[in-house]
């Protein structure tokens, strides 16, 4: 062979190689401008979420190091002339680059990532803030479990202070679903039978995003909440004023509304507090006007969407329980979605 064709032989080999460590990195790149938004573990805002993206990029980090070693040796062997390795080079070479470095490297992962697990895993102090959360066919139900007082709940929707530790109990009555913030904390499933528990410790304030992450049925996709971080006053008087009864409407068409909330057996399901339903079925809407959204986090909290949520219920969130209205007359809808919005 001529140096000429010897020359470009070579040349071809060395850009495969050069391809093949672009490859990765392109996809790596563009893996990681899809890991951003509301639903983004790499953008904590919580101890333990920011434990857990440490933990990535050390991960991210020990895959890098190994994949250039990789790289390397393909370039190296692709770029080499024709003259070949003696035995004791090339088994250098594999030993080294093959099972001692990718051994030191996965080893120093391991040993950080189980470093990390009594900080993961660590009970809330025992005068937190706790919340029993329980996963519904498809929904949250939500229990702020005050020293000595009655529990404040609400539905789809969890408000935490800033820089404080807060103590989840979670269970689930029907299905197993995984309740899983990701922006504050890992995932942990919800048994029926058991009940299992997440300390939350925001960082930041800001709205943020939770998820059903176990498929759970046929409403498994439309099972989300808000979750709002404020600051610790302004927390303590948002609950104070959950843990308060509904106020009494005060306009003709929510008056007209609440009648007929009763009247359609509306509180055989709901609870209002501070009116005559007293149903223990379905989510409390003692304050559900003051709620970011609807339905479990898939519509925003507009009269307009109160009125499509009670008339198409099923058409908006296939398999849920709570029959559709759709029956009732227009302005009917309109004083009871009034009503409902004057929940506040």
């Amino acid at each position: 062979m001529s140096t000429a064709r010897r020359a470009a032989a070579r040349w071809r080999r060395a850009r495969a190689a050069s391809s093949l460590a672009r490859a990765p990195a392109a996809a790596v790149g563009l893996t990681l401008a899809g890991c951003t938004g509301p639903l983004s573990a790499l953008a904590p805002a919580g101890a333990a979420a920011d434990a857990i993206a440490t933990l990535f990029w050390w991960m991210a980090a020990g895959a890098v190091l190994i994949w250039l070693a990789f790289v390397a040796l393909a370039v190296y062997a692709v770029s080499r002339r024709s003259r070949v390795l003696s035995r004791r080079a090339g088994g250098m070479l594999i030993i080294g680059g093959g099972i001692v470095f990718p051994l030191v490297v996965l080893t120093v992962v391991l040993v950080y990532g189980l470093a990390l697990l009594p900080r993961l895993l660590a009970p809330a102090p025992g005068n937190s803030l706790k919340i029993a959360v329980s996963g519904e066919q498809w929904w949250w139900r939500v229990r702020y479990l005050g020293p000595g007082g009655s529990p404040v709940e609400l539905a789809n929707e969890v408000r935490l202070p800033v820089g404080e530790p807060v103590e989840l109990s979670l269970a689930s009555p029907d299905v197993i679903h995984s309740f899983w913030i990701p922006s504050l904390a890992g995932k942990m499933d919800m048994i029926p039978g058991r009940v299992t528990r997440l300390v939350l410790e925001p960082s930041r304030t800001g709205v943020f995003r939770g998820v059903c992450a176990e498929y759970c049925g046929i409403a498994h996709a439309l099972m989300m909440f808000p979750v709002v971080v404020l600051e610790r006053g302004e927390f303590a008087r948002w609950l104070a004023q959950q843990a308060a009864p509904a106020a009494v409407p005060v306009s003709p068409d929510a008056r007209r509304g609440h009648a007929l909330f009763l009247a359609s057996g509306c509180g055989a399901c709901h609870t209002i507090r501070g009116s005559a339903a007293r149903g223990a079925v379905g989510p409390d809407l003692t304050h559900v006007g003051s709620r970011l959204s609807l339905g479990a986090g898939i519509l925003r909290n507009e009269p307009d969407t109160f009125v499509r949520w009670i008339a198409r219920t099923e058409q908006v969130k296939p398999g849920v329980h709570m029959p559709a209205f759709g029956m009732l007359p227009a302005d009917d809808l309109r004083a009871l979605a009034a009503y409902l919005d004057s929940l506040q």
